[in-house]
Formats: structure tokens, sequence, C-alpha cells
């Protein structure tokens, strides 16, 4: 199953390296999407990598992950 995983971040330059963490390690680019105005990044991902993508999220220290 899939799920939606979004973070938001206190800034945009985290949300640049996580979107750049993300794509190194095989996420497709379609499932990233990024909203620089609210500073959020919302990631599509199987039950599989649910773990290693809330890794990389939390990573880079965000405000709040749902």
């Amino acid at each position: 199953m899939t799920e939606a995983l979004v973070a938001t971040y206190k800034n945009v330059r985290a949300i640049t390296n996580v979107e750049d963490d993300l794509l190194s390690t095989g996420i497709p680019s379609e499932k990233i999407k990024v909203d620089r105005d609210h500073r959020k990044i919302r990631v599509f991902v199987p039950d599989a990598t649910r773990s290693e993508v809330l890794e990389i999220l939390n990573r880079h220290n965000p405000a709040e992950v749902h």
C-alpha cells in the first residue's frame, strides 16, 4: 500500500537537501511533491520503504512530520 508522508521544515534550504537525499536514494521525482511556499515536502511511498523515507525526513530536523 502507498502512503503519503508530509514534512514541514523551517526553511527552504532544508527542503532542497531533503529532496536531494530522496532522489539520491532512488525515490522517483514523480513521487516527491515540494511546496516551497509552505515549506512542505510530500513523499508517496510504499510500506516497504516507509522507514527509510522517514529517516531521511527526520535527518533534516523537520518542524512536523505526518
